[in-house]
């Protein structure tokens, strides 16, 4: 007897209390069913109640309205883990599936779900909104899909949104905790402000769930482009950890609210396939605190950076051991004059995408500190500007050697970099050649296309396709004269204007495969050549070519020489020496 009474007490409660069951209560979860009141009813009853669990079971409950969670209740569903939209065996979404309708068409009024009192949590559910559709571009506003607002200590776990405008929205809700929330979002995933005591964000996924992706159809690129999947304003101390997005215009945005902006520790962050994966327009002076990050820029993006800082932020930016690659333009992008950014044990992995010479870094103004990183494909690495007032590079690495433009003067300090493995001894500088297209020609070339080669054999040719304008920096000795060979095909559209310039004066046309030039002594021990012809597409003017480039010319190598060469010829792309 002792065992059946126990057992009765955990099933009924201590004190009998009744169970709340949205299926034993009469909600139908066909989805064509408003269920609605039963929902809002239990709600209720179990906050009245001083607090407890509301269960729905699987099933699919339209909700015409809008709901309400008490304080100290808990509205749950079936997910102990975060449900996506794969479902195997079934194209319908499975488990407990809450249906919302109310308010479309504007992003006032009431949320779909609002956490409306201290303690409340929403648990272990699918939200979609039915009436949603991915031909829909701009998408349909909606008010928040689940808000908390002046209330403390709520939550939302094990849940996906799939295709909500906005997604989670918190403010003036200290303490909040959001933790295994999947999904997408099209206009904002998750927005907090006006939070003075650490709140926290843990093992969020905002993906295509439910979006036949591609980064050209029209809602994609909108989304691409126009929405943010997390945003912080005033938040003194979030902690966000291993949190990921996928095909947003920005990934994780620091904005300013009236009340202020954010401080915080952000670990195990990831953006892919976004235009600004990180962007910065404020953040408090304690600063934001970066540890392993993983960042890449849109997909076909042209213009991608991976941490944008803002003309009008303050306060200090620091990364720690984070990897950025993909198709970025620039890694970082360091635009205000009174932040301080820090980059320290990074992994530069890709940037310059459309080989316009952009540096993987660019500071602009401000503060910045690059320590101890590495640095991979790409001929220029931090591009320091006339108005940054103090810049420390110290302890990187690169194959090619750690270059820098330095336009700050002894503003900048450069310390224990790699240096270029290349010797340019004098006898080097006698008589050299750069081959395009094979690797090592990078760090001589700015603004050209990517290498090319009709072959895979080690003989065989390779080449650069130039621009309207792309231009050699090559090593010289500062005083000596140099006769150069460029080995070329001729341009397909020629003009007065097509030829090989240094300054502003046109030191040789492009006529013929093999275009000797004279260059007279110089100042320096670089020179830059700029190679100007008129642009031509290969999809316009050869049939059958699907190759939409705007190229100029394909070049395969230059010489350069003074004095009278010798047998050998010094192999600028690698720095050996080769019989000729």
């Amino acid at each position: 007897m002792k065992i059946v009474a126990w057992l009765s007490i955990l099933i009924t409660g201590a004190a009998g209390a009744v169970e709340w069951d949205v299926m034993k209560a009469g909600a139908r979860g066909d989805g064509t069913t408003d269920d609605t009141a039963i929902f809002q009813q239990l709600l209720d009853e179990a906050g009245k109640a001083g607090g407890g669990e509301v269960f729905a079971p699987a099933g699919q409950y339209r909700i015409d309205g809008h709901l309400k969670i008490p304080a100290a209740v808990t509205l749950k569903g079936v997910f102990s883990v975060p449900p996506t939209t794969r479902h195997e065996g079934s194209p319908n979404l499975h488990g407990t599936v809450l249906l919302a309708y109310a308010g479309r068409g504007s992003t006032e009024g009431e949320p779909f779900i609002r956490l409306a009192g201290h303690m409340a949590v929403l648990k272990g559910v699918i939200i979609t909104y039915p009436e949603w559709k991915q031909t829909d571009v701009p998408p349909v506003p909606y008010p928040p899909c689940v808000l908390a607002e002046g209330v403390e200590d709520t939550g939302v776990f094990d849940c996906c949104l799939i295709n909500p405008y906005e997604g989670l929205r918190f403010v003036q809700a200290p303490r909040y905790l959001v933790r295994n929330v999947f999904g997408y979002p099209s206009w904002r995933g998750f927005f907090v402000d006006e939070c003075y005591d650490i709140g926290k964000v843990e093992n969020c996924h905002f993906w295509p769930f439910g979006v036949a992706y591609n980064p050209e159809d029209p809602y994609c690129k909108w989304v691409n482009t126009q929405g943010v999947a997390y945003e912080f304003a005033r938040t003194d101390w979030n902690y966000v950890t291993h949190t990921f997005c996928f095909g947003y215009g920005v990934g994780y945005k620091f904005s300013e609210s009236r009340t202020g902006s954010c401080n915080g520790s952000f670990v195990g962050i990831g953006a892919d396939c976004c235009t600004r994966a990180v962007r910065v327009e404020q953040c408090q002076d304690p600063g934001l605190l970066i540890t392993n990050g993983e960042f890449v820029g849109r997909w076909s993006s042209q213009d991608s950076v991976c941490v944008e800082i803002a003309p009008g932020s303050d306060g200090k930016i620091s990364m720690v051991n984070c990897s950025f690659w993909g198709p970025n333009d620039l890694c970082i992008l360091h635009r205000s004059p009174t932040a301080q950014t820090t980059a320290s044990a990074c992994n530069f992995v890709h940037w310059d995408v459309n080989n316009h010479g952009s540096p993987c870094i660019q500071a602009d103004e401000g503060k910045i500190i690059v320590e101890s990183s590495t640095f991979g494909a790409g001929s220029l690495h931090v591009r320091v500007g006339e108005k940054v007032r103090s810049a420390i590079l110290m302890g990187n690495q690169a194959g090619s050697g750690f270059r820098v433009e330095n336009f700050a003067g002894r503003k900048t300090i450069e310390t224990a970099n790699e240096p270029d493995p290349i010797d340019w001894t004098g006898e080097a500088l006698t008589h050299y050649v750069l081959r395009l297209g094979t690797p090592g020609d990078g760090r001589y070339l700015r603004n050209w296309f990517g290498p090319e080669t009709s072959g895979q054999d080690s003989d065989a040719p390779t080449w650069r396709w130039s621009r309207e304008q792309s231009e050699f920096v090559l090593p010289i000795q500062a005083g000596i004269a140099y006769e150069g060979t460029l080995r070329l095909e001729p341009p397909r559209v020629e003009t007065e204007a097509s030829g090989l310039y240094l300054g502003g004066e046109r030191i040789a046309g492009l006529k013929g495969n093999s275009v000797v030039f004279q260059l007279p002594p110089q100042k320096s021990d670089r020179v830059t050549l700029t190679l100007k012809t008129k642009g031509w597409k290969p999809a316009e003017l050869i049939q059958g070519s699907g190759d939409d480039r705007l190229l100029g010319v394909q070049v395969y190598e230059i010489k350069m020489k003074s004095g009278q060469p010798g047998s050998k010829v010094f192999f600028a792309n690698n720095g050996e020496w080769i019989e000729q």
